[in-house]
């Protein structure tokens, strides 16, 4: 008792989560009685049941449907013209669909999850019917037997005393497993995103230290620990690829100077190092910083949104347009790039929004790598790939 005391008094979120929990079911089953009770928790586990079965059915399904869905969709192509906005969000959505495995895949389960649900909900419903009836009967007939009135009072007094007494016990059961639930839904996010919002703060709440550390930890906590980082990593990698598909997409057509200007700068380039250091110079000292631009946005929130072919033509831009411009030219002669957002800076001078590129080329063992530059501040150094990248550009996801 002093355990939640102490916790509740220190105002740990988590622990006023869980006790506020517990009260909630407590009262709730002391105000609807056993039946009333008996079958709020009947149908809480029923709606369990039905939940791990339907995403039982949906896991297994979209493995079968991913590789079929991925073909299917392989002959989608972005138009070579300029496209309005919600043109430009389909076609990202669909080609991230055939490209990305784990985005098609959860797309996948999601959909087939609330089909499956639906489904099983109306297979089930007349069970649900009957047991909703079944609860209904077992109130009637309450006076019945030939008692006397004050008898039969007393008699019905008590019955609802011990009605609620045990539909209190059945709420404080419920209210047990849904603190369950969340202790454990809690356990699964602050495992697989180490770093993310609100982790630090889960992890200090010894409510969820120790229930974590008897329940869940024995069961899942070494698998999570074996395979959770992975799977973040990979879906943090993939997140940010979807995000610099959009910028693929705006800027999918490309314009005939650009075209010509970037043949022109990597005419004398035999590989793609060559041509990839030849566009990251013309980029980073023929292309000014827009000072004015990035202040109307600091200071007033006003955004200046321009195209590859503004940035090229006004020779003027901030972070995001040199990059643009730079997979544009890029990928006009036969690169692989990418259009990569997050924070950039250092500790002294502090980190702010930025964007930068990778691009793909092959090292001297002939393998295909995928390195970073950036082009906006060439003219402070070399930033093509160099030591300790990472430490000042940090990615979104």
């Amino acid at each position: 008792m002093a355990f939640w005391i102490h916790a509740i008094t220190t105002f740990e979120p988590v622990a006023i989560i869980i006790m506020a929990l517990l009260l909630l079911s407590l009262v709730q089953g002391l105000v609807k009685g056993a039946s009333g009770s008996a079958k709020r928790l009947f149908f809480f586990v029923w709606d369990g049941v039905l939940m791990l079965l339907s995403f039982f059915a949906a896991w297994k399904t979209a493995a079968l449907l991913s590789p079929t869905i991925a073909k299917l969709l392989a002959g989608i192509q972005p138009p070579q013209e300029e496209v309005g906005s919600l043109k430009q969000l389909w076609y990202t959505f669909v080609t991230s669909l055939r490209d990305f495995a784990l985005f098609r895949y959860g797309v996948l389960i999601l959909l087939l999850y609330a089909v499956f649900r639906l489904v099983a909900g109306r297979l089930v419903s007349p069970i649900e019917g009957w047991v909703e009836r079944l609860g209904g009967r077992r109130t009637r007939g309450a006076g019945r037997g030939g008692l006397d009135i004050d008898e039969g009072q007393r008699l019905l007094s008590g019955g609802r005393l011990a009605s609620r007494a045990i539909g209190g016990m059945i709420g404080a059961i419920h209210g047990a497993v849904r603190s369950l639930l969340l202790i454990a839904a809690l356990f699964v996010y602050a495992t697989l995103a180490p770093s993310g919002p609100f982790t630090e703060q889960i992890r200090s709440s010894d409510v969820y230290s120790e229930a974590s550390a008897q329940l869940l930890e024995p069961v899942a906590g070494q698998l999570l620990a074996d395979r959770g980082p992975v799977l973040t990593e990979a879906v943090g990698d993939e997140l940010q690829r979807i995000i610099q598909r959009k910028y693929e997409i705006q800027d999918y057509a490309i314009p005939d100077n650009i075209a010509d200007a970037a043949l022109t700068v990597t005419k004398d380039a035999s590989t793609d190092e060559e041509k990839a250091r030849a566009l990251y110079r013309w980029v980073g000292t023929r292309i000014a910083y827009d000072w004015d631009k990035a202040r109307n946005y600091e200071e007033q929130g006003i955004w200046k949104e321009q195209t590859p072919a503004d940035t090229f033509q006004t020779r003027l831009g901030v972070c995001i347009d040199l990059s643009r411009l730079y997979a544009v030219m890029a990928r006009s002669v036969g690169l692989e790039v990418r259009v990569v957002t997050g924070m950039g800076g250092t500790k002294a001078s502090g980190f702010g929004p930025h964007a930068w590129n990778e691009v793909r080329i092959t090292d001297s063992e002939g393998n295909a790598i995928w390195v970073p530059l950036d082009a906006t501040w060439a003219m402070s150094g070399d930033w093509f790939n160099p030591p300790g990248f990472e430490q000042t550009h940090i990615p979104s996801v």
